[in-house]
């Protein structure tokens, strides 16, 4: 594991990268548990397994192919990452955001991170799509901070802004196409833990005490580290599994993937819009 990544390592990333490159991506998009599919729609293709590219964190975990795949996207060029790496594998916050870094020196300005969430908010049920307006970054909060460390100037300054860590023009867009499209586009405040474990009634009631609507593994991290290199960044939450804020059921990963197939047309249908808009 190394703690920090320098300018030097992730430049050696982007070369893998650039090397492989029949279009110049202009959007980002990083797939969470589940929603790997979508990166089966994009045209004009090249794939990369995260094993080609030098000081990149291999994805170990179901539902995470672990590959980048570069090409248009309903007509808009991008480079989608098709599975992540996550804090609880053992990497460290460093390596977990390279792959962000690595798409802002491809000359990305653009940024839509999805993920598969549990419900916080009673109202949510699994299927729903949350536009995610702001988070909760316990973990980095509590020391393990993406941006600890030597500062890379090349990105952004010591001690960024994070009032507005989420695009609110990517959101209005986001919102408009979700209600032109007749989707039920639910908005919350997303929070970030460590993992891996599923998260107790008792965890559930404080994060719900303290704004969560909906709670999960990634994400927040990435954001930090976007928002550092003035990327825009959007924010979608798959709802995968009911709040258990009473204990009387039990969460799994199989129930994760499995909400993902309901969730992957409404994201689908939703990115498109949006990218076109773009």
């Amino acid at each position: 594991m190394r703690e920090f990544v320098t300018l030097a390592e992730i430049d050696q990333a982007v070369k893998a990268v650039q090397d492989r490159l029949l279009v110049r991506p202009v959007v980002g998009l990083v797939l969470g548990s589940g929603l790997g599919g979508l990166a089966e729609r994009v045209s004009q293709a090249v794939s990369i397994s995260y094993a080609e590219i030098p000081n990149w964190p291999a994805s170990t975990v179901q539902g995470h192919v672990g590959r980048l795949v570069v090409g248009e996207l309903f007509g808009v060029p991008v480079l989608v990452q098709q599975g992540r790496a996550h804090f609880y594998e053992g990497y460290s916050m460093a390596e977990v955001t390279l792959p962000v870094r690595v798409m802002k020196r491809l000359g990305i300005d653009n940024l839509i991170l999805t993920n598969a969430a549990g419900a916080i908010n009673p109202d949510f049920q699994p299927g729903d799509v949350m536009l995610i307006t702001d988070h909760i970054a316990l973990v980095s909060m509590t020391g393990f901070n993406p941006l600890r460390g030597p500062n890379l100037e090349e990105f952004g300054p010591r001690f960024p802004d994070m009032s507005q860590i989420y695009d609110r023009g990517l959101a209005q867009i986001c919102r408009a196409e979700a209600k032109s499209a007749g989707i039920v586009l639910r908005e919350g405040v997303y929070c970030g833990l460590a993992g891996p474990s599923f998260e107790s009634p008792a965890d559930l009631r404080f994060l719900r005490g303290i704004g969560s609507d909906a709670v999960g593994m990634s994400t927040v991290p990435e954001a930090i580290v976007a928002r550092h290199a003035g990327m825009r960044t959007l924010g979608l939450s798959g709802i995968s599994n009911k709040a258990n804020l009473d204990g009387d059921t039990l969460t799994t990963h199989a129930e994760v993937l499995e909400a993902g197939k309901t969730i992957v047309p409404k994201l689908e249908i939703l990115i498109e819009r949006v990218l076109r808009s773009l």
